[in-house]
């Protein structure tokens, strides 16, 4: 996204929050939206979450109004954010992966809507996906079911990797069963690991030094909003160590990340504004099945390749969703 057209977006949705707030009328629903990043960070996933919304005819400012929480990358805020949102006694809160534990905790009457890259049910969310049960539904991101798929990829792009590190933020939601999955699926595939943990800017700088001692051969970024927010910082240091990097969202190789294969998460947005607008009409959170994100998308940075020296198959190329050149 160009910067014009970036500031242009903020601008327009930061300037419409305050005069939504002023021109809610009495009866006027106030939709909750607590996500553990910054609004700069994701505009597009806004923007389809705004059209999801839109889709079942609710627009913000004139039948709804909308009140934004950001955790700005601090997680230990978002059980605060949720408890203000509870007493400001909104009709709904939509919240993302770090987000959906905090705000489970704050209500158990308010729906809440969650975009989610765990399984909501392994981890107590909901009692099962065709029925939720309580107040919670949503969007469930394919993420952690598709390491070995990633893996693979990434080994088709570049055949000699033998060593891979992976950067994952240890306070995530997802940490524990994303190792998991990662070790497991290298195990099998006969790659090495080297895990890093980063949960600040500074600590993602401290696990690229790391790399004078023991060079990896990729890099592997597990999903987690906070290193899409740090989108620009990872594809720079990749860059400047030479590593192919594979992640699950286009925004990191948009940045110059060389490739990433995972569930369209503006798509899976736009699922979740729908939901949102259900439950203002009067659907219950416990009848509606949560949404497996169906939508994937393979991403591959062409130019970055051309910068690392790779060749990319061309059989790879004609799978891939998009080829940025």
């Amino acid at each position: 996204m160009k910067r014009r057209d970036f500031i242009k977006v903020i601008a327009g949705s930061v300037a419409a929050w305050p005069l939504a707030a002023r021109a809610q009328q009495p009866g006027m629903p106030v939709v909750g939206f607590l996500n553990s990043a910054s609004p700069e960070a994701f505009p597009d996933r806004l923007r389809a979450f705004h059209r999801g919304l839109k889709d079942t005819g609710f627009v913000e400012g004139e039948n709804v109004a909308i009140v934004y929480r950001w955790g700005e990358n601090q997680i230990d805020r978002l059980p605060e954010l949720a408890a203000d949102l509870v007493r400001r006694r909104v009709a709904v809160i939509a919240v993302n992966t770090p987000a959906a534990l905090p705000a489970k905790g704050a209500t158990t009457s308010i729906p809440i809507v969650f975009l989610i890259s765990e399984d909501p049910v392994r981890t107590g969310l909901i009692a099962s996906l065709a029925h939720p049960g309580g107040n919670l539904t949503g969007v469930n991101l394919v993420s952690g079911e598709l390491t070995a798929k990633r893996l693979e990829l990434l080994r088709e792009l570049v055949p000699t990797i033998v060593r891979v590190a992976v950067i994952v933020s240890p306070i995530s939601f997802t940490a524990e069963t994303t190792l998991k999955d990662i070790e497991l699926t290298a195990r099998a595939m006969g790659l090495q690991t080297n895990i890093l943990n980063a949960s600040t800017s500074r600590e993602i700088d401290a696990a690229f030094a790391s790399f004078a001692d023991r060079r990896p051969d990729a890099l592997f970024v597990a999903s987690d909003p906070f290193f899409t927010s740090r989108r620009v910082q990872l594809a720079n240091l990749a860059a400047r160590h030479g590593l192919p990097l594979t992640s699950s969202t286009r925004e990191i190789t948009e940045a110059g990340g060389l490739m990433s294969y995972g569930s369209n998460i503006a798509d899976a947005h736009f699922q979740a504004g729908v939901y949102v607008g259900r439950i203002l009409k009067g659907a219950q959170p416990a009848d509606l099945p949560v949404i497996q994100a169906s939508k994937l998308e393979l991403v591959i940075n062409h130019q970055t390749a051309r910068i690392l020296g790779l060749t990319v198959p061309p059989t790879l190329l004609a799978r891939a969703d998009e080829v940025i050149e």
